[in-house]
């Protein structure tokens, strides 16, 4: 089912290009192996505590337990299946979690990221200036930087992002790097160590850190859309599937929204844009549900 698909996208968007990323992988194995695991003490893909998703999106296992700041479940492998397959993406609406994550000279511009943090913590000509900079300097998609700053703290920030005390240290940490834990206040203290370690005593220097971050960490290893860094099918040596920048499963579905909007206010949603798709062995015949 992919072919046609992606013919109806080129056909909408002919400066679209589609590569096929071969993973080797067995669907089933895959989806075994992001789900629950009686090994884990915390799992892979987690979705908000919300009578918006179907019961049976809550793990099979875990059920109601909660986990992060305790608003979040496990996610069943129904939920996973749904958004891991690759033909629930190829649309109009969900495309850019399939987005190459590099710069393009002219598709992103200040002013498509000014319409996306317009309102928010990152509004401003000088903020907007500096993260298409930061792109461009990085080989990074600047939309995606945007976008990824905004699911991280959110449209008003977060101590984060305008600044927490950390052993007498105003620190900061806008991209939420190793912001792991059990309640929001281990979360909280685990990112601000991390950003204390690294001298991210400014914004600035804490934006500059998390691009560096993402770049060397995720981008450089092959992990570069926003699906391949929430699902790790990427082969790392031996390791598959722990590599993964957050836990949210919806995270990629929530950026690419994100990107789309950015590229269709700035009018650049028709440029040379690469998409890469995953492909997998023994993919049933119906799409998952």
């Amino acid at each position: 089912g992919y072919k046609d698909l992606i013919d109806t996208l080129i056909a909408n968007h002919p400066n679209w290009t589609f590569t096929l990323f071969y993973t080797r992988l067995d669907w089933e194995e895959v989806i075994q192996n992001e789900g629950h695991s009686d090994t884990r003490t915390n799992p892979l893909n987690l979705i908000p505590d919300s009578s918006k998703y179907p019961e049976d999106w809550r793990c099979e296992v875990c059920q109601d337990k909660r986990y992060d700041n305790g608003t979040w479940l496990c996610a069943s492998s129904k939920a996973i299946r749904h958004q891991m397959d690759p033909r629930n993406i190829l649309n109009e609406d969900n495309i850019f979690q399939f987005a190459e994550l590099k710069y393009t000279e002219g598709a992103q511009t200040v002013e498509g990221i000014k319409s996306l943090t317009e309102g928010s913590f990152l509004e401003g000509d000088e903020i907007a200036e500096a993260l298409l900079q930061a792109g461009k300097n990085a080989n990074l998609d600047a939309y995606f930087v945007t976008s990824r700053l905004i699911q991280e703290q959110g449209r008003r920030g977060t101590a984060l992002s305008r600044g927490y005390e950390y052993n007498g240290t105003i620190v900061y940490n806008p991209f939420n790097v190793n912001a792991t834990g059990n309640s929001s206040e281990e979360i909280l203290q685990n990112a601000a160590q991390y950003a204390y370690n690294q001298g991210w005593d400014s914004l600035e220097k804490a934006l500059i850190g998390g691009i560096d971050f993402v770049k060397n960490g995720y981008i450089n290893v092959g992990q570069n859309t926003l699906y391949l860094q929430k699902f790790d099918v990427v082969a790392q040596g031996t390791s598959l599937y722990k590599h993964q920048y957050m836990q949210n499963l919806l995270a990629p579905q929530s950026e690419a929204s994100n990107m789309k909007s950015i590229y269709e206010a700035s009018n650049t949603v028709d440029a040379s844009l690469n998409f890469i798709v995953p492909l997998y062995e023994n993919m049933p015949e119906e799409v998952s549900e």
